[in-house]
Formats: C-alpha cells, structure tokens, sequence
C-alpha cells in the first residue's frame, strides 16, 4: 500500500493559457516518465454511496471527505489501483494498493468481498467502507494528461484535459467505452501537487493563475454533466 501526503491546487485554464504554461515548463522541467509528446491516458471507477454522500459532501465543501476509486492507465493492463483520496485540512492523503485485473473486475461488478482476498489492512478497511455505507460504481472518468515534475521537493504539476465521463457502464477495462465530454474542450485544469512547500520560481508561475483556482474535482463534473445533480 502507497500513502502519500500533499498539499493540492486546481485551476481552470482557457486554452491560451494553457500552452503559454505549457512552454514555460517544458523549458525548466523534465516530464515524468509516462508522459510522451500527447501525454497520456487515465481512467478512474469512482464509488459512492447510494445516496451520493461523497459528491454532496464535495459540493458543501466539507471539510473531512473521500473519493474512492479504481484507477488504470490500459484497459488491456492485467492490473488495476484501488485509491482512496481524504481531504485533511489543507492536505490531501491519497492512499492506493495494486489490485489483480480480476479483482479489480469483481470490485466494478459489486463483488466487494474479493477486498479480502488481499489480506491487507488498506483492503480491509475499503471492505468495511463499502459495504457499510453501500457503495456502489457511479461513474467512469478517463482523460489525457501531461506531468512535470519538480525534483527539490517531489513538486508534480499536470495538466488534464479531453475529460468525459460515462454512468452508463462500470466496465473499467472496456476498451470501447461511450463517454461524453463534461467541459469544453478548450478548457485545461491544471493541478499542482506539492510536500511542504513550493519553490519560489514555481510559486511565481503559478500565481499568475491564481484568478482560475478552482475546487471542482473531475468527478464532480463527470457526476453534474450527467445529469445534472445540483
């Protein structure tokens, strides 16, 4: 199980914006590993309750809340990450555990039980969540994504775009999935995820954003374009 702590911020940039950024950082900073010329592409599973309580509680703004999901980068991968984000204050913790492409199956189809299989705390405890507060699958999310990373203190900056969305099917792993768009597809959001700090030339680049910041998750769009709980 992976467990990491971060301060987090989101804007939402019109396309000129976005690649006036864009060209700053591709001269000061290295991209991840999995980024290539177009980015590349993640898919998220989330689960709610049958009440919708995690999405409610993202529009109330309250200040302890969850998202939980499965996430996967291929739908012809043979493994897939259950991740759990909590929002703390001003951090994020993002806690996730690889899952066997089965299991991840089983979990999309409402198979709960197959949590136990991984003996292993994290597991277990996303087990009692679900089940207690009946989770089930809610919405399929998939865009592209660009990342730069800020190695003085583990700084990633990513820019998400081409975001759809589907409540019509929970088949992470279908590769011909129907999703529609959820945002105009100029629009940009550009998320900065950071430990402690940020660096000053970071901050500096950021700021000029500052009008744009937003607290909308990709979720919450995804659950709001469908249709249209308010």
């Amino acid at each position: 199980m992976r467990r990491v702590l971060r301060h987090e911020r989101k804007y939402l940039l019109p396309q000129e914006e976005y690649r006036r950024l864009r060209g700053t950082l591709e001269s000061l900073l290295p991209k991840d590993s999995h980024t290539g010329d177009s980015g590349y592409s993640i898919r998220s599973l989330y689960f709610d309750t049958l009440w919708d309580g995690d999405y409610f509680e993202k529009l109330d703004g309250v200040e302890l809340r969850r998202k939980l999901r499965l996430r996967l980068y291929d739908p012809t991968a043979g493994h897939a990450f259950l991740e759990m984000k909590q929002k703390e204050g001003e951090y994020q913790l993002k806690r996730s555990l690889r899952l066997s492409r089965a299991a991840a199956a089983a979990l999309a189809g409402g198979e709960y039980a197959a949590l136990l299989d991984c003996h292993n705390s994290f597991a277990d405890e996303c087990y009692a969540l679900m089940t207690m507060r009946c989770y089930r699958p809610k919405a399929i999310i998939e865009y592209r994504r660009e990342a730069y990373v800020v190695p003085e203190n583990d700084t990633r900056i990513t820019f998400d775009r081409e975001i759809h969305a589907t409540e019509s099917c929970a088949d992470l792993f279908d590769p011909g999935l129907c999703l529609y768009p959820v945002m105009d597809q100029g629009q940009v959001v550009l998320e900065v995820k950071y430990n402690g700090f940020l660096v000053e030339y970071v901050r500096e680049l950021v700021g000029r954003c500052e009008r744009a910041q937003t607290s909308a998750s990709k979720y919450a769009m995804g659950r709001l374009a469908s249709y249209g709980v308010v």
